[in-house]
């Protein structure tokens, strides 16, 4: 692929524009719109393409994305530009023509960038990385890039195993990106200005708090070809490389890109509090984002009236992986309603407990509409309920339905999960069997508009949650249970939404595999796999065959229970959260011992030491923690430097 547009990036736009009359949604691919940033080359020492490797219309939703893009083009001495993965008809017209991906804001080639930063939230976007460094003139392979090729950096929720995907990225951002993007960038001026080596590059990345240079590391494995562990390359190799945490969170983008064309969220996305304090055993989420940190009522309020403005969008979110457990949140809700009621935008609340106080933040909305409310039980028994720590009774369940539909909402969308190795097949049909009592009870109250959505998807045991020892569903048996629920759950009023159980062993294989993962990735992506999160176009076949190329049983990674004792590869990763805890509450879950929130009970998870030892390195009470109201006493190493800090005890 040709390298000459690096320095005439407005010819290759001039050549792209002829190809988008014969392409689907053009505007995917022409920037300009309101609030994008521009900036001068010539005037910027460093360059970064912020990369989504998934098609516009998903991409512009990723908050994660947009504040990265707000961080970087804050400063004047960098630049932020984004690049998304091309819907297939566009990417046909770039090879067809010999045209490089481009970024939306200046038109220059992917390859021409110092920095790519790519954005992986879910493991299914890792064929699309492939494809999408290969389209820019970038090569896929770590090991063959030079120092006249760009740093490629990853980070997201995806990469908290980074190992089948280590090979392929030059370094990963392990937790939170606000504060080590400006790090990485201060090192990478400094490198440039130097004219160091590119080894010397990642080096200078390795000593930053929570950045994973995998090229300084080693996987082992025993004599079966069963992971064994990781060995340091470099004496000076940290190990574990711990999560990064922002201790207090800034203050939230507010002038975001307004796209031409629909997205998946046309909304003002405000993050509201980060972290979860309920515990849920299967939420790799909720594990790995701890502690809570909640932003002001104010600083809130102060975003939304700067936000709508700088936007004109018409929906607010206020958003947080549990937003009836943010301290204010009632507070904030009728204050929101107060201030921007009147300019008629819609305000949703995602993630809300099941529990009639919930239906009450709704009412406070003031939302005349009375669609849908979502709620998500997880397990239709209690008993499975007990086992993934989602302690809420069937009662308590009907008595929230009860208060939905009697202030007018028609629909009640209820989120179950199916797969766990404790299930029977009696837990599965009680998801049928509480569908159609929500269904009466809506019947009884509204007649014939009450409407019940049941959406099922599959269990898939995740990295650094206590359910990492288990094994996976297989695919027939996850299609014996789909059809069961085909069976029983049907009627008029009842939806049902089921996943295709062939992406969740794809989920599976990928969040839970080694290093040796990467070459199947990558014969996968040869044999055409590439959307993979997309139904029609997972290449399932290919797959398997990649498999079987690379002489690995991908069961082997999802089908087998793991020794309490047994390495993961993911285990040099910490999220701060001790394995001897995720190992105890994994022990808990048999006995269906299940742990209240957090917030009042402290069960020394590992995050509190690790947590305190990071503050004490800012000037001040930055941040009031909502855990736990005064420090965790027997703490010796509390203060330690963050070097210091005891990950592994409690």
């Amino acid at each position: 692929m040709t390298r000459e547009f690096a320095q005439r990036p407005q010819e290759l736009f001039r050549r792209v524009e002829r190809l988008l009359p014969r392409v689907t949604k053009p505007a995917r691919y022409t920037g300009g719109e309101l609030n994008q940033v521009v900036k001068d080359w010539q005037q910027v020492a460093v360059r970064v393409a912020l990369v989504f490797p998934d098609i516009y219309d998903i991409g512009m939703s990723n908050l994660a994305l947009a504040v990265l893009y707000d961080q970087i083009n804050r400063r004047g001495d960098a630049l932020a530009e984004r690049v998304f993965h091309p819907w297939t008809d566009m990417e046909a017209e770039l090879r067809r023509a010999g045209l490089p991906l481009y970024s939306l804001e200046t038109k220059h080639p992917l390859h021409a960038f110092d920095i790519i930063g790519i954005t992986l939230p879910y493991e299914t976007l890792f064929t699309n990385t492939l494809n999408l460094l290969d389209l820019g003139g970038v090569p896929v392979w770590s090991r063959e890039r030079t120092a006249e090729h760009p740093l490629v950096i990853a980070g997201g929720h995806a990469v908290f195993n980074p190992e089948p995907m280590a090979p392929f990225i030059d370094a990963f951002v392990i937790g939170e990106g606000e504060e080590v993007i400006h790090e990485i960038l201060d090192v990478y001026k400094t490198w440039k200005a130097q004219g160091a080596s590119r080894e010397e590059l990642l080096y200078r990345l390795s000593r930053l708090w929570g950045v994973y240079v995998p090229a300084f590391y080693e996987p082992t494995y025993d004599e079966k070809g069963v992971f064994a562990g990781i060995r340091k390359r470099i004496d000076d190799a940290p190990l574990p490389i711990v999560k990064r945490i922002v201790p207090k969170l800034p203050p939230p983008p507010t002038r975001f890109i307004v796209p031409y064309i629909d997205t998946v969220h046309q909304r003002l996305p405000i993050e509201i509090t980060r972290g979860c304090t309920r515990g849920c055993r299967f939420c790799h989420a909720g594990m790995v984002t701890r502690p809570v940190r909640e932003r002001p009522v104010e600083e809130i309020l102060a975003a939304i009236e700067t936000g709508l403005a700088a936007t004109g969008f018409e929906e607010i979110g206020l958003l947080s992986l549990s937003s009836s457990d943010y301290t204010n949140i009632l507070p904030l809700v009728q204050e929101v309603v107060r201030r921007f009621g009147h300019k008629r935008v819609s305000i949703s609340l995602p993630s809300l407990r099941i529990e009639t106080f919930s239906v009450d933040l709704m009412e406070a909305l003031g939302d005349t509409r009375r669609r849908g409310f979502t709620l998500a039980p997880e397990a239709a028994t209690e008993r499975i309920r007990e086992i993934i720590n989602k302690p809420v009774s069937t009662q308590q369940l009907m008595d929230t339905v009860r208060a939905i539909y009697r202030r007018g909402w028609t629909t009640v969308k209820l989120y179950f999960m199916i797969g766990h190795p404790s299930e029977t097949l009696d837990d599965v049909r009680a998801i049928a069997e509480l569908g159609k009592a929500v269904l009466r009870e809506g019947r009884r109250i509204l007649g014939r508009r009450a409407r019940v959505h049941l959406g099922v998807s599959t269990f898939v045991p995740k990295p650094h949650t206590p359910f990492q020892w288990v094994p996976a569903d297989r695919v027939e048996t996850i299609r014996a249970k789909q059809d069961l629920l085909r069976r029983e759950a049907r009627g008029r009023g009842l939806k049902l939404n089921l996943n295709d159980p062939r992406e969740t062993m794809l989920e599976a294989w990928l969040s839970r595999g080694d290093r040796r993962l990467a070459a199947v990735i990558y014969r996968a992506w040869q044999k055409g796999a590439k959307f993979d999160a997309w139904n029609d176009h997972l290449a399932y076949d290919a797959w398997l065959e990649a498999f079987a190329e690379e002489g690995l049983d991908p069961f082997f990674y999802v089908h087998r229970e793991r020794l309490i004792d047994e390495p993961f590869p993911w285990d040099h990763i910490s999220i701060a959260v001790t394995k001897q805890y995720l190992a105890q509450d994994y022990l808990w879950s048999q006995q269906r011992k299940t742990r209240i929130d957090c917030r009042h009970r402290c069960f020394a998870c590992g995050i509190l030491p690790t947590f305190a030892g990071i503050r004490h390195q800012y000037p001040g009470d930055v941040w009031k923690c909502p855990e736990v109201k005064r420090p965790p006493r027997r703490r010796k190493n509390i203060f330690l430097p963050l070097q210091q800090v005891a990950v592994g005890t409690d």
